[in-house]
């Protein structure tokens, strides 16, 4: 199944529905007590969900989701986990070498944004603000100690990220967590896709274009480890809780590393898409 967070009829607050075909039906409209978000439908296991699916394939009213205005693919995950180097292309354009174990850092809640969205930042922080095309993985289950082999069962379902950063503050500061951290850095969705929808996580096209050009086109095979392996990897320190949104790294191409630099610049339209998930774009505003 496919689902979303959306604004219906100029409402201030979002409402998760599940895409069918071309239109999007409200999950809370289904049956009494339906989850409104995605963090409570994930809650809820598998029987909460196979009753969404059985509900949703007779609902009524639909809205075309032409005409929609999204939210973040994830609200209010327990965490944001971002795995830096992960594939070789990228760790060597960055003349940054892949370490023996994952690079792991957080991104902050309030760099969550959605499809579509304006991003701005001011241009005394930085002008060399860079894109990178991401596949996001969401727990469903908790994850605690889990070997490679088991570590999909845990996965609740995909969605695409953008991991937007400021190149400048990454190599002026020891961590990495602020300068991919501003406001709107972090945009996720529009969708995500529930994980039997998606096979092989290691067989996604993944690519990222901005203003008009490619400039990032690669599959998920060619990462350094694996969805499996990060998923074992990082339950073996802290048990991953459902709704945990982890963005597994971007393939080569950024603009950092290109002759000459490719960076957002004021009214930039940059669009990452990962084949079978969706396409995810954000314009960019530079503050003076």
């Amino acid at each position: 199944m496919r689902f979303a967070h959306v604004f219906l009829d100029g409402a201030d607050d979002p409402r998760l529905v599940t895409i069918i075909d071309e239109d999007a039906v409200v999950v809370e409209d289904l049956f009494d007590g339906a989850p409104r978000f995605l963090e409570e439908l994930i809650a809820g296991g598998d029987d909460l969900l196979a009753r969404v699916r059985d509900a949703a394939a007779g609902a009524g009213p639909r809205h075309p989701v032409s005409g929609l205005r999204f939210a973040s693919a994830v609200l209010a995950p327990p965490v944001v986990l971002a795995i830096g180097l992960n594939y070789a292309a990228h760790s060597s354009e960055l003349g940054l070498k892949t370490d023996t174990a994952p690079t792991v850092f957080t991104l902050w809640p309030n760099s969550l944004t959605a499809h579509e969205a304006t991003t701005s930042w001011p241009r005394s922080l930085s002008e060399s603000v860079d894109y990178e095309a991401e596949l996001g993985v969401i727990i469903g289950r908790p994850a605690h100690d889990v070997s490679a082999a088991d570590a999909l069962s845990h996965v609740w379902g995909y969605t695409v990220v953008n991991d937007i950063t400021a190149r400048d503050i990454q190599f002026s500061e020891a961590q990495w967590s602020r300068c991919k951290s501003f406001d709107g850095f972090t945009p996720t969705g529009p969708f995500v896709v529930t994980a039997d929808e998606i096979p092989d996580p290691q067989d996604l096209h993944i690519w990222a274009i901005v203003d008009g050009r490619t400039v990032q086109d690669a599959s998920t095979d060619q990462m350094v480890r694996s969805v499996a392996t990060l998923v074992a990897h990082l339950s073996q320190s802290a048990t991953l809780l459902p709704g945990t949104l982890i963005s597994t790294g971007s393939p080569g191409g950024a603009g950092y590393s290109r002759d000459p630099q490719i960076f957002l610049r004021d009214r930039s339209t940059v669009t990452v898409g990962v084949d079978g998930i969706g396409s995810l774009t954000t314009h960019c505003r530079i503050l003076d």
